[in-house]
C-alpha cells in the first residue's frame, strides 16, 4: 500500500510540474505576430469586418488566431492622421509582418519601417509609387497585390452609359491629386461623355460634392475607390440615391453597399490571397523576392435594389453581362 501511495505521489508531482512549466511558457511570444493596419473601423454589428477575407485565407492555410498566430489589429476609424501612430505601435510591438490595405495605409507602414516585411493590398502602380523596383522582383521590404487599375476607368464609364441610355455627363469623385483624373477625361471623351471632377478628402466633403454634381447637371456618378471612398461607401450610396445619380465604382463591396454597379476585382478574394504572402514570409521568404500580383479576373456586379430605388429599368443586355445580381 505504501509503495502504491509512493507511485501515485510521484506521478502527481510529475503532472503538477509539467503543468507549471506549461503555464510558465510565454505561449504568445513563441507565435508569429501579424500587424493588421486598416484605414477602416473595427467590426461591429453596424459595420462589416475589413479583415474577414484575410483571416479566412489564414484559416485555409492552417493558422488559428490565438493557437499558432497572434493578430494585432489597428483601425484608423477613417482618419488618415491616425495611421502614422498606429503603424509606429505595430513596429514597437516587433510584429513579424504588417498587412497594409490601401495606399494611405501602405504609405504609413512604409514610413514606419524599412525592415519589417509589409504585405500591401493596395496601389495601382507599385513601381511608380516607389515601393517596388519591379513587379517581378520588388526588392526592399514590401510586396503584395495591386488592387486598382486606372485603365479600367473608361470601361466603367462605358458600362454606366450602357446601363443609363442618354447619359452625357458624369460626376467623378476622386482624391486630391489623384493621377487617374486626366486619363479618365480622355477616355470619357472617346465615349462622348463629359466628366466633372470633384475632389473629396473625407466624408465632410461628400454633401458639397453631390451638390456641385447636381449644379453641374451630372446624370451619373463614378467614385474612384480610395481608402475614404471604401470606408464610407454606404454613405456615398445613400447620397447617390438621394441625388438620383446612378453610380459605379471599382469593387464589388461598393455595389453590395448600395452603388448601382461595380466593375473590378473582389477585395475579399485579394485579401485571402494576401494571406499566402504572409505564410511564405513566415516560412522564410524575403518580401523583396516575392513577385507582386495583379488580378486578372474582374466582375460586374449590379444592385437591382438600387436600380428600383432610382426608378431605372436596366437594359437586358447589361443584365446578361453581370457576374452577379444583388436582389
Amino acid at each position: 500500500m505504501n509503495r502504491r501511495r509512493l507511485v501515485i505521489s510521484i506521478a502527481a508531482a510529475s503532472l503538477a510540474g509539467r503543468a507549471a512549466m506549461l503555464r510558465a511558457q510565454p505561449t504568445s511570444a513563441a507565435m508569429p505576430r501579424i500587424g493588421v493596419l486598416s484605414f477602416g473601423t473595427a467590426p461591429s454589428g453596424a459595420s462589416p469586418d475589413p479583415s474577414a477575407g484575410f483571416r479566412q485565407g489564414l484559416r485555409e492555410l492552417g493558422y488559428a488566431e490565438g493557437r499558432n498566430l497572434v493578430l494585432e489589429y489597428r483601425y484608423a476609424d477613417g482618419r488618415s492622421d491616425r495611421l502614422a501612430t498606429l503603424a509606429a505601435e505595430l513596429v514597437l510591438l516587433k510584429v513579424d509582418v504588417i498587412l497594409a490595405g490601401g495606399p494611405a495605409t501602405l504609405q504609413a507602414a512604409r514610413k514606419a519601417t524599412s525592415s519589417i516585411p509589409i504585405v500591401a493590398l493596395g496601389g495601382s502602380d507599385p513601381v511608380g509609387e516607389g515601393w517596388a523596383q519591379s513587379l517581378a522582383r520588388p526588392g526592399g521590404n514590401v510586396t503584395g497585390l495591386t488592387v486598382t487599375f486606372p485603365e479600367l476607368g473608361p470601361k466603367r464609364l462605358e458600362i454606366l452609359g450602357q446601363a443609363v441610355p442618354g447619359l452625357a455627363r458624369v460626376a467623378v469623385l476622386l482624391a486630391p491629386a489623384e493621377l487617374e483624373g486626366s486619363g479618365l477625361e480622355a477616355g470619357a471623351r472617346a465615349l462622348g461623355l463629359q466628366v466633372q471632377l470633384l475632389e473629396v478628402s473625407g466624408p465632410d466633403d461628400f454633401e458639397a460634392a453631390f451638390k456641385r454634381a447636381t449644379q453641374g447637371r451630372a446624370q451619373g456618378l463614378y467614385a474612384i475607390s480610395t481608402n475614404t471612398i471604401v470606408t464610407y461607401r454606404s454613405r456615398l450610396a445613400e447620397l447617390s440615391v438621394s441625388y438620383r445619380l446612378p453610380s459605379v465604382s471599382d469593387f464589388p463591396l461598393l455595389a453590395e453597399a448600395g452603388f448601382l454597379m461595380s466593375y473590378g476585382a473582389d477585395l475579399d478574394a485579394l485579401a485571402r490571397r494576401a494571406a499566402t504572402y504572409v505564410d511564405k514570409i513566415l516560412k522564410g521568404a524575403r518580401p523583396g523576392d516575392l513577385p507582386i500580383e495583379r488580378p486578372t479576373e474582374f466582375e460586374l456586379v449590379i444592385n437591382l435594389k438600387t436600380a428600383r430605388a432610382l426608378g431605372i429599368t436596366l437594359p437586358h443586355a447589361v443584365l446578361l453581362r453581370a457576374n452577379r445580381l444583388i436582389e
